[in-house]
């Protein structure tokens, strides 16, 4: 080199054929021509030209000097820089410059010229083109290894290649660029951090957005290069990550951006990073612990990617921040969830658990971004869902977040419409989310007005489309409404509309005031939506159009296309001059969307009759559906017949009564019961515009009454009622054939004859009157009630199904009802036959339903007489002219009927009973009842009864707030004024003897407490003082029942005094002064006499320990009570509950399992009342009128009567555990409190229950959501009874427990050794009734609230479901419960028999 140097030094330079001198001493154009010259000279000659190169040396040398290098012309750089890089290629490996400041300048000035690659339209290009592709080839700047400034060197290379790639450069210039920059990084000794940092700061987002192409560049340059670099990678990221040193690199910050990055564009970069990720996911910092969830996230949900397999223990290290203590940690896993489940089905196994404890996050964003990442994920693929992800939306639609409720519902509801009404994705996806339909409907049931109108919004739109063309949306109702379960189908879509409609049709007048609060309870937000109905009302006055536009929308005739052309009218005037947010807007159009009838109108109708005939043809889709024919036929009539009560004049066309006629005529008894309760709700001018169908009608009619089923036969009577002008004629046709062709001893054909005359009686009773009262005194008294014909089959079930009844007894309960109709019908005492026919029916409580004590009737058949007899009472004491000759003592006995021996009694008549005061039927008095509930052994039977106390106080207070008029009806609405009622009912409870007895007065205590509770709840208007004066004002009277009698009176004082103490220690405001005076109930209690000051304290002393303080609990109705059920109806069983659920079967055996109280206790002798004489055949006739007497000597005895003691046990063997297992399991049941099988019980007053084995709860009643015309009296009693009917058919037949009595009569009939043999076999007497326990009550209240407590903990901190069960909810298995406390056992000490008023010690 050194020898070159002399040369240089000492030669001149040579210049190339044709080439002068090139100088600063020429022209720059000269000088570019001369250049020119030069590099085509350098551009042929190769590496092997030795004579060349030694040629031209010196023009090398000289072409490097910094004339050139710096030279102001970018043209005289541009050749100057290709003549360098042609040297370079000629003379390697050797370069012809020496000096390492040198080699710097040059290849820095190289690397300037490279700038030049950037305008891709320069007619220079070429060159630079070439320039690149030359020093990529030959990899010139590897020269630069040597020297200590090569970093310099090469990352301003680096930078200058990616910032000058762009979209016009081919696939050519990409990679000449990535040959270049490869060769440095995989032959060069080291990368410096600088250089890394100048090809990872491509790959940051900001960069990346701006220039793409540098981008693809470094990728490139990354996936060429990974096994060199990828060392220096890992310490990149070993000191940003572990040490913190942060310093290192400008890219610190982006270090999450970049790994995943390059995780994506190669993996093996990053092996030796991802376990640091594992150790940063456990880091106390929460940003930096949420950087590295968000990274992994994508990491593990990119499409392809493996990282989940290839790295197990970062994957569960990342499934645990699902459970991380920062929020919104877990608000990124979860929406991380939808990918992963999208593009890695194979990890929706590992999700689904903590999904499902995220589903109960206390933070509402968290459960509501479960809800969306698994509807995203079903929606576009119902594979990548399993059912415990579904299930988890289904119950967040019980969640207490509208917000979390609504996404549920909503995305359940897409989801069914795009696989279940579209089938995206056949039968099989269709079948697995079918359950959805149910569930949406069964939130219809909750409170929240939200929630309905969103389960409307989503039938409209997404269950049957009402977008659809009228055949096919019928079709899919038809469908739908054929596979919905039971409680899906109460809730109707069309029935909140019509009773809006029917607010809403004096639009135009001043009665829409009185209105406004009634419609704006059916709207959101009800203190605005007042506020806007009052605009809205203004509106209708001031513009004719819109009024009228809204008398279209509802008139009965108002089609479907015609509402959505209303709608659309009034919604674009009111939303006119636009704006961004109109509130009145969105609440009336709420309100239109309520009353516009978007699914049917008379072609609806017509669509869906012409369904149904296909269907009976043969000609439908039945099997298709999925749906069997005849239950597609019966559906089809069923959601006619509700249909009929809402749009009665869309069924006005004679096709439509044609098609009816037919079904009258068909087999299926079902379908014949709908088509005529079609045509009595419909056929109200059938007699004027369809006489071919008047005459073909009748006939059929006629048959129905006389000779059909008893239910065809009620609906033909009432069908006649309603359709013919000429109905006394007709009913007189019925009447007189039927009235003389009765015959007592045929009992077969006797039940329909009986109802048909029943329904007469109550729809036209002056027209019969006197025969009708004949019939009632010789034949139903007479022939029917006070004879027992034949024997009943000797069985110790208390119950037994309808088609086990014999039909003597179904004959009697026929006659029994006929009578209550027939009363009212007459709604008049003036023949004294309210008076006979309540001595009569209180008579068949007192005889335990053997009216004429023989002893022929069987025990199931027994229990049908009373609740016939129970519940007739509460039907006639609905009737004001005969709750006021109701007695006292007929009231106190009926009451007893609610702790009847039999569960199958006491539970239809505490429905009834409900039922009767939730309509404010019944008078207040008869809530008094439900405090004797507290002594049920069911723990769900006193759940449920509390439930329905609750709501039948809120009716009442939310009765009185709307009806402030009502204030002299205080008396009988105030639910406050149940207490003097309860008291003095307490108070006369034949269980309670002795008046200083503490575990009677503990029995008494719970029964107040049970209603107390729920009064107390809330201190409204200073309500506990005014329950404390009321209490005061009893103890200053005496009891009407018994004025002059001193041990009544004591125990209405002692009772008072129970109820005192209650209040004093639950209240912290009794003392306050009562916000008014209390007017007692004069029927119950004296006036007070101002002479006397009543302030001793009747309580022994012992009795003060068991008031314990504390507050009431809220009426929260069922929320520590009820649980899950596993099945409709069904409960696990072990040994010792299989014991106790047998024991039903038989009257004879014994609750308690044997040792669980230790020894026998003594009994005491028990006054015996008189025997009842039994009615002989000298008595055959009595008449009504004749009942008196026998009546007088029932009061009689019923003074001295108490309940059934247990009978003597017996051994139930095996198979009637078997038989009566496959009853439970074979009965369905289709109406309330029907899904759970009985638990035993006594007449009277049924035991506790022993253990904390407890049946699941039956299903709280449900009171109907179908809105109807203002009814006839007749006609609601019509309904009240077909609901009675539905609720009576089905009851489980599954006795609870072995825990029944025999009557008083059978006890004194006993000869001594029998009673010996019921002490004997009874290893331990029974408390009958109240929640006894072997704590101490101060102790059970502490347990309990301590239980209540924790619950509520439990409740706030996890997933927040609100309280779904109302009276009207439905019970379904997917509803989440809370656990319920254990049943108290019965205590060992003070224990004795209730029923036969003895007391065993």
């Amino acid at each position: 080199m050194a020898h070159s140097k002399t040369r240089a030094n000492d030669g001149k330079i040579t210049y190339p054929p044709g080439v002068k001198e090139i100088s600063d001493k020429i022209s720059k154009e000269e000088m570019v021509r001369r250049l020119k010259m030069v590099v085509k000279t350098f551009m042929d000659m190769d590496q092997d030209s030795e004579e060349e190169k030694e040629l031209y040396l010196n023009l090398a040398l000289h072409l490097a000097s910094d004339f050139f290098l710096k030279h102001p012309d970018k043209d005289v750089r541009l050749l100057v820089a290709c003549c360098l890089a042609d040297i370079f290629r000629i003379y390697a490996p050797e370069a012809p410059y020496t000096s390492p400041d040198k080699l710097k300048d040059i290849f820095m000035f190289i690397t300037r010229q490279l700038k030049g690659l950037e305008d891709t339209k320069s007619p220079q290009f070429n060159r630079y083109f070439y320039l690149l592709e030359n020093i990529a080839w030959v990899k010139s700047y590897n020269i630069c290894f040597e020297l200590e400034d090569s970093n310099e060197i090469f990352t301003q290379l680096y930078r200058t290649l990616f910032s000058v790639i762009n979209n016009g450069h081919n696939q050519k210039v990409h990679m000449h660029m990535v040959d270049l920059m490869s060769s440095i990084i995989c032959e060069g000794d080291t990368v410096s951090q600088e250089l890394l940092d100048t090809v990872l700061v491509n790959l940051v987002p900001a960069h990346k957005n701006l220039n793409k192409q540098a981008y693809d560049l470094a990728k490139a340059l990354l996936k060429r290069t990974a096994q060199a670099i990828e060392p220096y990678i890992t310490n990149f990221f070993n000191q940003v990550l572990m040490l913190g040193k942060t310093s290192i690199s400008d890219l610190s910050e982006h270090v999450f951006d970049l790994i995943l990055e390059l995780y994506n564009i190669d993996s093996h970069l990053l092996l030796s990073v991802l376990p640091q990720l594992e150790f940063k996911l456990k880091s106390n910092d929460n940003e930096e612990r949420l950087q590295v969830v968000k990274l992994l996230a994508k990491m593990f949900g990119a499409k392809d990617s493996e990282l989940a397999s290839q790295n197990k223990p970062l994957w569960q290290c990342y499934l645990g921040r699902f459970n991380d203590i920062h929020v919104p940690i877990r608000l990124e896993c979860v929406k991380f969830a939808s990918h992963c489940l999208m593009n890695h089905p194979d990890l929706a196994k590992d999700l689904t658990e903590y999904l499902k404890v995220r589903s109960h996050d206390p933070e509402e964003a968290i459960r509501h971004d479960v809800i969306v990442s698994i509807v995203t994920a079903a929606k576009k693929d119902l594979l990548l869902v399993n059912d415990h992800l579904l299930n988890f939306v289904r119950e967040r639609t019980l969640d207490k977040r509208w917000r979390v409720r609504k996404e549920a519902m909503m995305g359940l509801a897409q989801i069914y419409k795009k696989y279940s009404l579209q089938s995206e994705a056949g039968k099989e996806a269709a079948k697995q989310i079918s359950w959805i339909k149910d569930k949406l409907l069964h939130i219809y049931y909750q409170n929240s007005i939200d929630d309905r109108l969103l389960v409307e919004r989503i039938f409209a739109q997404y269950m049957v489309p009402h977008n659809l063309e009228t055949n096919e949306r019928m079709k899919c109702l038809y469908y739908l409404y054929a596979t919905l379960d039971s409680n899906a189908v109460k809730y109707v879509p069309f029935s909140t509309s019509c009773k809006i409609i029917f607010n809403t049709t004096d639009a135009s007048s001043k009665a829409i005031f009185s209105k406004v609060m009634v419609i704006t309870r059916n709207l959101p937000d009800p203190g605005k939506a007042q506020d806007f109905m009052k605009k809205f009302t203004q509106v209708l006055e001031d513009d004719e159009k819109i009024r009228s536009q809204l008398e279209m929308l509802v008139s009965p005739t108002c089609s479907c296309k015609q509402a959505e052309g209303c709608v659309r009218e009034i919604t674009k005037k009111l939303g006119n001059p636009k704006q961004p947010t109109n509130p009145f807007l969105e609440m009336i159009k709420f309100l239109l969307e309520r009353i516009a009838p978007v699914h049917i109108d008379t072609e609806s109708i017509s669509a869906l009759i012409k369904q149904v005939n296909k269907s009976i043809d043969g000609t439908a889709d039945d099997e298709d559906e999925g749906v069997p024919t005849d239950q597609a036929i019966r559906a089809g009539l069923e959601l006619l017949k509700v249909l009929s009560f809402t749009h009665p004049i869309s069924f006005h066309s004679a096709e439509t009564f044609e098609s009816l006629l037919a079904c009258l005529k068909m087999d299926d008894e079902k379908v014949a019961e709908a088509a005529l309760q079609i045509f009595k709700n419909t056929g109200g001018k059938i007699e004027e515009d369809f006489p071919h169908i008047r005459s073909a009608l009748l006939p059929v009619l006629h048959h129905k009454a006389k000779k059909g089923p008893p239910r065809q036969a009620k609906y033909a009577i009432h069908c006649i009622h309603a359709i013919f002008s000429s109905k006394e004629t007709q009913f007189a046709q019925i009447f007189e054939p039927l009235h003389k062709s009765l015959d007592p001893s045929n009992f077969e054909h006797l039940i329909t004859p009986l109802v048909t005359i029943g329904h007469i009686a109550m729809l036209a009773p002056d027209q019969f009157a006197a025969p009708l009262k004949s019939l009632v005194a010789t034949f139903i008294v007479k022939d029917l009630l006070m004879n027992d014909r034949i024997p009943g089959k000797k069985t110790t079930k208390l119950w037994v199904p309808d088609e086990e009844v014999s039909p003597e007894t179904l004959v009697k309960i026929q006659a029994i009802k006929m009578m209550v109709r027939w009363l009212l019908g007459m709604k008049n005492n003036h023949s004294k036959s309210g008076t006979s026919t309540l001595r009569l029916l209180t008579t068949i409580l007192h005889s335990d339903g053997d009216l004429t004590e023989q002893g022929k009737i069987s025990k199931p058949d027994m229990s049908r007489l009373r609740l016939a007899a129970g519940s007739a009472i509460v039907k006639l004491a609905q009737e004001p002219c005969y709750h006021e000759i109701i007695t006292l003592e007929q009231y106190q006995l009926c009451a007893l009927a609610i702790n009847d021996e039999c569960y199958q009694v006491r539970q239809i008549f505490a429905q009834k009973l409900h039922k009767g005061l939730s309509r404010l039927r019944l008078p207040l008095e008869y809530m008094a009842i439900c405090a004797l509930c507290a002594k049920d052994p069911v723990k769900e039977r006193r759940a449920h009864a509390r439930q329905c106390l609750v709501k039948n106080i809120n009716v009442r207070r939310e009765y009185l707030k709307q009806h402030a008029a009502v204030s002299e009806k205080l008396l009988s609405l105030l639910p406050e004024y149940v207490v003097p009622y309860t008291i003095h009912l307490l108070a006369h409870d034949p269980d309670y003897v002795k008046v200083q007895d503490i575990e009677q007065l503990k029995d008494i205590k719970e029964c107040l407490w049970f209603i107390l509770e729920i009064l107390m709840a809330k201190n409204e208007n200073n309500s506990h003082a005014f329950i404390r004066k009321m209490v005061e004002n009893i103890k200053q009277t005496k009891d009407a029942q018994g004025p002059d009698d001193a041990k009544m009176n004591e125990k209405l004082y002692t009772v008072c005094d129970v109820a005192m103490n209650i209040i004093m220690s639950k209240s912290t405001t009794y003392s306050l002064e009562s916000p008014k005076d209390p007017v007692l109930p004069a029927r119950y209690f004296t006036q007070p006499d101002k002479n006397f000051s009543n302030t001793k304290n009747y309580l022994p002393p012992e009795m003060k320990s068991f008031f314990t303080p504390g507050k009431p609990k809220a009426a929260n109705v069922l929320g520590a009570v009820n649980k899950p059920l596993s099945s409709a109806g069904k409960q696990s069983q072990s040994k010792s509950s299989r014991m106790e659920t047998v024991s039903n079967a038989s009257s004879s055996s014994n609750p308690s399992s044997p040792g669980r109280i230790k020894g026998r206790l003594s009994e005491i002798e028990k006054p015996r009342g008189r025997k009842k004489p039994a009615i002989t055949d000298s008595e055959e006739k009595l008449s009504i009128d004749d009942l008196n007497k026998l009546g007088q000597e029932q009061k009689l005895r019923g003074s001295q009567r108490g309940r059934k003691r247990p009978a003597v046990v017996s051994e139930s063997d095996e198979t009637q555990w078997q038989e009566e297992k496959r009853l439970k399991d074979d009965v369905i049941e289709s109406e309330d409190e029907q899904n759970s099988p009985p638990k035993k019980g006594r007449r009277g007053r049924p035991p506790k229950a022993n253990n904390g084995s407890t049946p699941k709860e039956e299903p709280p009643a449900k009171s109907s959501k179908r809105s109807k015309k203002k009814q006839t009296p007749a006609a609601a009693v019509e309904e009240e009874e077909e609901e009675e009917e539905r609720q009576t058919e089905n009851i489980e037949q599954k006795p609870k427990g072995r825990q029944n009595r025999t009557t008083k009569r059978t006890q004194q009939r006993a000869e001594p050794s029998e009673t010996s043999t019921v002490e004997s076999a009874q290893s331990t007497p029974q408390k009958g009734r109240g929640r006894s326990s072997k704590t101490p009550p101060s102790q059970q209240k502490k347990v309990r609230a301590g239980r209540s407590k924790q619950a509520a903990s439990k409740e706030n901190e996890s997933s927040e479901e609100m309280d779904v069960f109302q009276s009207t909810s439905p019970v379904s298995d997917d509803i989440p419960q809370e656990e319920v406390m254990e049943e108290e056992e019965v205590s060992t000490i003070n224990v004795r028999r209730r029923t036969s008023k003895r007391e065993r010690r």
